[in-house]
């Protein structure tokens, strides 16, 4: 063969451990063999392979349980089980588990090296994957000017600690994508990201989401259930919106920040977790603390170094650059020619509020690209943005201290786009590049009654 692997041969048998070992050498494979799970779970953390062949009954621990924690354990080297006893629930439990390949024994040398081959390949397409995503800039954080450049200083100065880090800013100004950026750029880069959103999950099922759980702990646990800490094992977790988290969630959660051990509802044991803590919020945590609603030795242990995002119409200077960025990737996702933004558009962008930050860009760059013809102009801004973003000030918004201005000027925007969408929450949501729970936030705080804007709709 061309490529030539490093593989992990797991079996009890040591007959079939040489015979295996031996037709890999053979064909110009390393092949390490071990005799049992427990030895070979420390193998696979400890040294790089390309591929794991297991047999799956063992005694003491089996294949798929071995699977199951080198999942756990943020081993993401493919894994091919094997079994003399094989049949199709042992083969369909295997594949949920993630095993790439389950084969029955005896298995002909032909097969197993057919089956290293697209283990080799998968690996590669996998390599190039991750790359042409780099190139895309799927999670690239675009920036020019001075004041994101001084959030990169800092990104760059903290990705390469342990230091539990606390993102800050208003919804759509990009803080899942700093966290990656700073997991990407940490020892833990090759680990697992893992995020959650706490302000989406309910609240009786965030624990089994953080946790996990074991089959039949509550109604509905049909099968074992790994939760997002032992998910993120070696790697970073990011909990988003932290500050909706519930008060008992939050007990919960200091535990395991102070002692690094989760236990799964319904188990009997603790098990250790290695993984790297970010947070983010839109809430004024300091706030929550005074008024009871964030515990304050919680704040402490996350709350160690603060990473405020600018908002998009602080740094106005990036939109010129987000525009083409976004344009860009609209293009290449629908197979479209590129778009050009004339001078005057990307004016009028520059002169619009966004009170949805860099995501409500992102939605009107490919809303603009869709109703224009041939290129971008300022009549097409004029179609695509509430308002106009050409005649946005009105004598009530261009006069008073900023924070007026502001409050003026959002209050006008998300009643034009209800009323573009025809007082339809969720519509006017998706359009302003919001979550519903945050319009209705928003749209309290600067007087809006949605629900009589809905019934006078």
């Amino acid at each position: 063969m061309a490529h030539k692997a490093n593989l992990l041969i797991v079996d009890d048998e040591a007959n079939t451990l040489a015979s295996l070992s031996r037709a890999f050498r053979l064909e110009g494979h390393d092949a390490t063999v071990c005799d049992n799970a427990a030895r070979a779970l420390e193998f696979a953390k400890a040294q790089s392979f390309d591929l794991i062949l297991s047999d799956v009954v063992m005694p003491g621990k089996d294949g798929l349980t071995l699977l199951e924690e080198l999942k756990a354990q943020g081993v993401s080297t493919p894994v091919v089980m094997m079994s003399g006893q094989g049949h199709i629930e042992m083969a369909v439990r295997a594949t949920r588990l993630g095993a790439l390949d389950f084969l029955e024994k005896p298995i002909s040398t032909d097969k197993l090296l057919l089956t290293v081959e697209n283990a080799l390949k998968l690996g590669r397409l996998e390599r190039e994957n991750r790359d042409l995503q780099r190139r895309l800039g799927k999670h690239e954080i675009v920036w020019q000017g001075e004041t994101m450049k001084r959030v990169m200083a800092q990104v760059e100065k903290v990705a390469g600690s342990e230091t539990r880090i606390c993102i800050l800013g208003e919804t759509g100004t990009g803080k899942e994508l700093v966290a990656r950026t700073l997991h990407e750029r940490s020892p833990r880069a090759n680990g697992p990201f893992v995020t959650l959103n706490c302000a989406a999950v309910p609240a009786e099922l965030i624990e089994s989401e953080l946790f996990g759980h074991e089959k039949g702990s509550f109604t509905g646990a049909g099968a074992r259930h790994l939760g997002k800490f032992e998910q993120a094992q070696h790697g970073t977790i990011f909990l988003d919106e932290i500050g909706d988290m519930p008060l008992t969630m939050q007990a919960k959660l200091l535990r395991v920040l102070e002692e690094g051990e989760v236990e799964r509802i319904g188990g009997d044991r603790s098990i250790t977790v290695d993984v790297r803590v970010i947070v983010a919020t839109h809430h004024d945590l300091e706030k929550l603390v005074r008024d009871g609603k964030f515990r304050q030795d919680l704040f402490h242990r996350v709350f160690v170094f603060p990473l405020q995002l600018p908002a998009l119409r602080e740094r106005r200077e990036d939109i010129p650059f987000l525009v083409e960025h976004f344009a860009q990737q609209v293009s290449s996702a629908n197979g479209w020619k590129p778009m050009p933004f004339t001078a005057d558009a990307t004016t009028a962008l520059q002169e619009y509020g966004w009170p949805g930050n860099v995501r409500e860009l992102r939605n009107a760059v490919e809303r603009l690209m869709l109703l224009a013809a041939g290129e971008v102009t300022a009549e097409t801004v004029a179609l695509g943005l509430p308002l106009s973003a050409t005649g946005l000030e009105s004598s009530a918004a261009s006069t008073g201290p900023l924070a007026d201005r502001v409050r003026v000027f959002e209050r006008q925007t998300i009643l034009a786009e209800l009323k573009r969408n025809h007082h339809q929450i969720s519509k006017t949501a998706r359009a302003l590049g919001l979550e519903r729970s945050h319009l209705y936030k928003k749209a309290e705080q600067v007087g809006i009654d949605l629900k009589a804007e809905r019934n006078e709709g």
